[in-house]
């Protein structure tokens, strides 16, 4: 059983008895369901907390465990720090409310509907209109491997070109985005901002987005000095992205955010 769970990190302790976040277990969709909704509101409280907020712009979803056509997501026109589980809105790939009483954001849908129906496998995403993103996508290029963290995203993020700048409204529009999403957890989509996905959870979806943004602020402030840094080379960067830029490190390094919000933001739950 170690074995098997040392495969999945290095960071898993080898010494048994200790506290270490597990990944949860369901016998029933209903289980997974409240656990994903829970998590997703946590996920907007966390995007609150660090800022990423812009007037009603930004979405978050998640696919619903048993319905897999249908994916929950914040309301909208509600900020993320009042997102709560009871005003989550259910959502199938045509943009209708399945259920909740808010609105979709429709951009939102049509970005994120047109990806979860291309890519089955794809169970969460996540999208906001950031300052250090946004800055760093309009220069229309990759992240370069500067740091351990930003070499997670080394050979796993692409760089979207197609109608940069222009809000997506269009359901063609989304189509054509989705195409870029296989295979990564991210996108840098030029003029517009950063979308991360996860094939595990909304943790590792949220996490890595948050992680993104702050490898732009670096790498922008890092180009503010004129001066080229020394690059992870990659093949150490590839070992790093292996090892410290997993879907489950993704979710490893979420739990601590959402002790956090379970202490302090406890009517997320309601």
């Amino acid at each position: 059983m170690l074995d098997k769970v040392k495969r999945v990190s290095i960071y898993q302790p080898s010494q048994p008895g200790l506290a270490f976040p597990e990944i949860p277990s369901f016998a029933t969709h209903a289980q997974e369901r409240s656990h994903r909704k829970q998590r997703l509101a946590a996920a907007c409280r966390a995007f609150a907390l660090h800022s990423l907020d812009y007037g009603f712009a930004g979405h978050l979803t998640v696919r619903d465990p048993e319905h897999p056509h249908l994916y929950w997501t914040n309301p909208m026109a509600v900020h993320f720090s009042q997102v709560k589980v009871s005003n989550l809105i259910l959502v199938d790939h045509a943009g209708t409310v399945v259920e909740g009483s808010h609105a979709v954001n429709r951009a939102g849908f049509v970005l994120h509907a047109a990806v979860h129906e291309a890519h089955p496998d794809i169970v969460a995403m996540c999208h906001a209109h950031t300052v250090y993103g946004v800055a760093f996508a309009s220069l229309g290029k990759e992240l370069a491997p500067i740091t351990q963290d930003a070499a997670c995203f080394f050979e796993d993020h692409v760089v979207i070109s197609a109608e940069g700048g222009k809000v997506a409204v269009e359901e063609s529009a989304g189509v054509g985005l989705a195409r870029y999403f296989k295979g990564v957890k991210a996108a840098i989509h030029q003029n517009h901002g950063l979308i991360t996905c996860s094939r595990h959870s909304i943790e590792a979806a949220a996490f890595w987005f948050i992680a993104l943004e702050r490898c732009c602020q670096q790498q922008l402030m890092i180009d503010a000095t004129g001066i080229a840094p020394k690059l992870v080379p990659d093949d150490k960067a590839r070992y790093s992205r292996e090892h410290v830029g997993s879907e489950y490190i993704g979710w490893l390094h979420f739990q601590p955010i959402w002790g956090q919000l379970l202490q302090s933001q406890a009517d997320m739950l309601e």
